[in-house]
């Protein structure tokens, strides 16, 4: 009999700014596989919300910025031990505001020759190796 894991519709924002990336890394989350892990900044689209409402409405809650969604640049499905995500990338331009980390414990602005060096999630992983190769 097999468990039913729950599955999130996850949107993360892709801002670049002079050739660097925007990186921020999680505290301590409720499973060792993604704690102290890099992402792009973003989180689950809400029932009733498009991707581009989320990215804006997460990037405000959680570094209160503005940003504009210019594109999506990647999509990667990805299954966890006790849970699932289908992660949607969105190229963003900060509008205003001053990242300040709400609910990260950490942030970089990394070259795309750096981004492969820091420890992601899983689920960002494949992205960020597309993105390095660029």
């Amino acid at each position: 009999m097999s468990v039913e894991h729950p599955h999130h519709n996850v949107v993360a924002a892709v801002i670049e700014r002079d050739g660097r990336y925007l990186c921020v890394q999680r505290g301590k989350t409720r499973f060792e596989y993604t704690s102290y892990r890099y992402e792009f900044p973003g989180g689950k689209v809400e029932q009733g919300e498009t991707d581009e409402q989320a990215v804006r409405r997460e990037l405000m809650e959680e570094m209160g910025v503005d940003v504009r969604v210019i594109a999506p640049v990647g999509s990667i499905s990805h299954v966890y031990p006790d849970f699932s995500v289908t992660l949607r990338f969105y190229l963003c331009q900060l509008v205003s505001g001053i990242p300040v980390l709400r609910e990260h414990v950490a942030s970089v602005w990394a070259a795309p020759d750096e981004l492969e060096s820091l420890p992601w999630v899983e689920a960002d992983r494949a992205f960020v190796q597309q993105l390095a190769r660029q």
